[in-house]
């Protein structure tokens, strides 16, 4: 990653958080990655200039990339406990509003942290769909707790074949990396939880929240329904449309950076605004 970044890890009680963050001095900017993966997938969004003018904070989730694994794996490795572990670091940051930008399983997070962070301006998801409680499967084309993704040991292969469903061709060696160092303790848990139900119902989240939402996902997404997303009657949805990035699958963010980062910055230039819809 660039070197204007200040790197340093964090203690709190969901385990030690890895944490690189731009020098910027306009509103604090939260990136949360996906599933098996760690911060690096947001090299283009810290290297853009939208970086250069806002403290953006990106961070490895326990059991990910150089964060510790969670001292307690039952109470860490569900969807709200990491949605706690986002709003505790923001505090140890001494952050107090900011924007949140959640890719994949960082998209769901960030849409848990709508009920705790009340500072949160703008809140922008990817890959995301907000599913109802118990109907996981009606935003995702097939069922991902019963693939890799919730699999707790990954042979070789199956990194790969993650990776490539994750991100699409080629794979990068830090993915592979990334897939292979997680916890694998983490998968299992989180989709264990999920199919409990337990957790907050995301579509009534979003269908209810103040805060400005941006929806932007690729429009070759192999994995999601974009029918679905687009079906949700979201409470504040910037440009009231759900946006479609061409030629990019499940990660926009990381295959048409330029196409993304354009949105992004307007978002949130919007959020600095105040402009609802």
């Amino acid at each position: 990653m660039s070197t204007g970044f200040d790197r340093h890890d964090v203690e709190t009680s969901h385990g030690r958080i890895a944490v690189e963050e731009t020098r910027g001095r306009g509103l604090p900017l939260l990136l949360i990655h996906g599933n098996s993966s760690c911060r690096e997938v947001f090299r283009h969004q810290l290297d853009a200039p939208l970086a250069e003018r806002r403290r953006v904070i990106a961070f490895d989730l326990p059991g990910h990339g150089e964060s510790g694994d969670a001292p307690d794996p039952m109470r860490s490795y569900t969807r709200s406990g990491l949605a706690d572990a986002a709003v505790e670091l923001l505090e140890h940051l001494g952050v107090r509003e900011a924007a949140v930008f959640g890719w994949s399983l960082g998209g769901h997070v960030g849409i848990d942290m709508l009920s705790r962070f009340p500072g949160m301006r703008g809140l922008m998801i990817s890959g995301s769909p907000p599913v109802r409680r118990n109907r996981m499967a009606e935003g995702f084309v097939g069922s991902p707790g019963s693939g890799l993704a919730g699999k707790e040991h990954l042979t070789d292969a199956e990194v790969e074949a993650f990776a490539k469903g994750m991100f699409g061709e080629p794979v990068e060696p830090f993915l592979r990396a990334a897939i292979a160092r997680t916890d694998g303790r983490f998968r299992k848990r989180l989709f264990e939880v999920a199919r409990t139900g337990e957790g907050e119902d995301q579509r009534e989240a979003v269908e209810g929240s103040p805060v400005l939402l941006g929806v932007v996902n690729g429009a070759a997404d192999p994995m999601i329904n974009l029918d679905y997303i687009d079906s949700v009657a979201y409470a504040h949805l910037w440009e009231r449309r759900c946006h479609r990035v061409e030629g990019a699958g499940h990660a926009p963010h990381w295959r048409a950076p330029e196409k993304f980062n354009s949105l992004l910055e307007r978002f949130l230039r919007d959020v600095e605004d105040g402009a609802f819809g």
